[in-house]
């Protein structure tokens, strides 16, 4: 039986983008060869597409185009990666001296089907509420008092 190949879905915004071997994303392409995982870099214009299509899975198709909205931060996605080899790869970007990329996620069989946007925007408040900078709860609570008061004065 063949091994699942490795792959990784690389997002990086146009605002980082940057030439030369040393940049971030140099350094994080160096790993990934050094390693043997494949790197599918995703572009601006594919971020509504859903990942198990950017993944390569079979049964999905490429979505019509739409306005896409942008992604400010960068995405790590990782496809067909065990427990040991996730730990393998940290370890090798942070020796690598790889800056940190804060929204990372494997693959799973539920995460495939949403758009990449969407898993976009799960990462970024998971990570959000992870490091205590969830800004989004709090203006849902702060909804939620007016909303109880306005009903509570009706």
């Amino acid at each position: 039986m063949a091994a699942r190949k490795e792959m990784i879905l690389y997002y990086q915004p146009e605002k980082d983008r940057q030439s030369g071997n040393n940049t971030k994303a140099a350094k994080l392409k160096a790993v990934l060869v050094r390693m043997g995982i494949r790197i599918k870099n995703i572009s601006p214009e594919q971020v509504n597409q859903t990942v198990g299509y950017l993944a390569g899975f079979d049964g999905f198709e490429e979505m019509e185009q739409e306005e896409c909205p942008y992604v400010e931060e960068e995405i790590l996605v990782m496809k067909n990666f065990s427990n040991r080899r996730i730990d393998e790869l940290l370890l090798n970007l942070r020796r690598a001296g790889v800056p940190k990329i804060d929204l990372k996620a494997v693959i799973t069989d539920t995460n495939c089907n949403w758009k990449f946007y969407d898993l976009y925007l799960e990462l970024k408040k998971e990570h959000d509420t992870m490091s205590g900078t969830n800004e989004t709860d709090t203006n849902e609570v702060e909804t939620d008092e007016t909303e109880t008061k306005e009903t509570e004065t009706i």
